[in-house]
């Protein structure tokens, strides 16, 4: 089991890696060795997500995100296997971590009485300055 927050640890088994040929820096080893990491995470049939993180992490994936509700992470930025694993890893757990957070309601307030007579006010002015301007013929 990977700890990913206090409430949340995934299994090992949940996450699925392939490795693939990555372009960019490697000299003669690039066309070689699979050093790409693509890293696959069924958010849909995760037992260890709670609903409300798999729904809010879905929604975070973006374009990550297959229509089966998959997400797959690729990582090539380093030239070992090892560094762009645990690359993919952290980038998926941040994802996750993010989507762990619930956001806070939106409180529903009224204006102040004060802000309603700035508002008010602010019409009058405005009112007062196009009835001064109907009066003045065009040059």
């Amino acid at each position: 089991m990977i700890r990913v927050t206090d409430h949340i640890e995934i299994d090992e088994a949940e996450l699925e890696e392939s490795f693939v040929r990555a372009g960019g820096p490697g000299g003669q080893n690039v066309n070689k060795v699979a050093t790409a990491v693509q890293l696959r995470f069924d958010v849909r049939g995760s037992r260890s997500l709670p609903n409300d993180v798999a729904i809010r992490l879905m929604r975070i994936a973006g374009s990550r995100l297959t229509n089966d509700g998959v997400v797959v992470i690729t990582a090539q930025r380093f030239r070992t296997q090892e560094r762009n694993r645990e690359d993919a890893r952290e980038r998926l757990f941040e994802m996750i971590r993010a989507a762990a957070v619930r956001p806070t309601p939106r409180v529903k307030t009224r204006p102040t009485l004060a802000s309603k007579k700035r508002r008010v006010e602010a019409k009058k002015r405005r009112s007062t300055v196009k009835s001064l301007r109907q009066g003045r013929p065009e040059e």
